[in-house]
């Protein structure tokens, strides 16, 4: 088993969100195959914070997270941008200010890294397409050297820093992030970690899904569990931090039967 990357114990102290700024999920119920794979689901995202999303494989959360961005459909429930909700096709999703990196680096493999970043900025005016492009290239300057090189030949790394620059551009309010770390070494993972940072300290709000619980909760502020498509905890992202036992209760243990009841996500 490979070395957890390694995080300050700290918690991270993002600046504070005022009340009206916040991704508010409400009872959320996603359907896949006719079967509930995520249940009644509430989650606050605050603007200028990483909430973190954890859980065993199987419990939900890769279907939450498509189900916010548009992908696929809500059975009941609602997704509030700071006040206003929201429905629609994911190209509607986007100009609301959310934006999705879903797991397994989806990218276009044969266009450069300069025509992925192109494409992800075809619903912007120039002006926006080029903010967002010097965003981008300014969270992840090892971009720039890169953007004559074709996708497919990047590195693991070089891959998932493209699709979170791709995500970037757009200059969204609030980023929903799949796995950072599936796949990648723990040298690339602490090259992320303080991008994570930055994004939210720019007062994005941020949704962390990831393996590492270590990784995740060195950066939230607040935490969810997801087990079998249900909200299994939610608090401080310290409650979890500082009690082992109750992450280990509430996820660990349950890893192998929700894998078995959830179903995709």
């Amino acid at each position: 088993m490979s070395e957890s990357p390694q995080v300050p114990a700290e918690t991270i102290g993002p600046p504070a969100a005022r009340a009206a700024e916040i991704l508010k999920l409400r009872d959320i119920t996603v359907e896949r195959g006719g079967r509930a794979v995520v249940r009644d689901v509430t989650i606050d995202i605050l603007a200028g914070q990483v909430t973190a999303l954890l859980g065993p494989n199987g419990a939900g959360k890769s279907s939450l997270v498509l189900a916010v961005g548009g992908v696929l459909g809500l059975k009941t429930g609602s997704i509030q941008v700071d006040g206003r909700k929201i429905t629609g096709r994911p190209e509607r999703i986007r100009r609301a200010g959310i934006a999705i990196v879903p797991e397994g680096r989806r990218l276009l493999p044969e266009l450069t890294v300069e025509d992925n970043l192109r494409v992800a900025t075809y619903a912007l005016t120039r002006e926006q397409a080029r903010a967002g492009r010097s965003l981008a290239l300014e969270m992840f300057p090892e971009l720039t050297r890169r953007l004559a090189a074709v996708a497919r030949t990047l590195s693991g790394g070089e891959q998932q820093m493209l699709v979170l620059a791709q995500a970037l551009v757009s200059r969204p309010r609030y980023l929903l992030i799949d796995e950072l770390s599936l796949g990648l070494a723990p040298v690339v993972v602490n090259r992320l970690i303080p991008t994570i940072r930055s994004v939210a300290g720019s007062g994005i709000g941020v949704l962390l899904i990831e393996q590492f619980a270590a990784v995740a909760l060195g950066l939230a502020g607040r935490a969810y569990i997801m087990e079998s498509g249900r909200l299994r905890f939610s608090g401080l992202a310290s409650e979890l931090r500082d009690n082992p036992e109750l992450l280990r209760s509430a996820y660990l243990l349950r890893g192998s039967d929700s894998a078995e009841q959830a179903g995709p996500g």
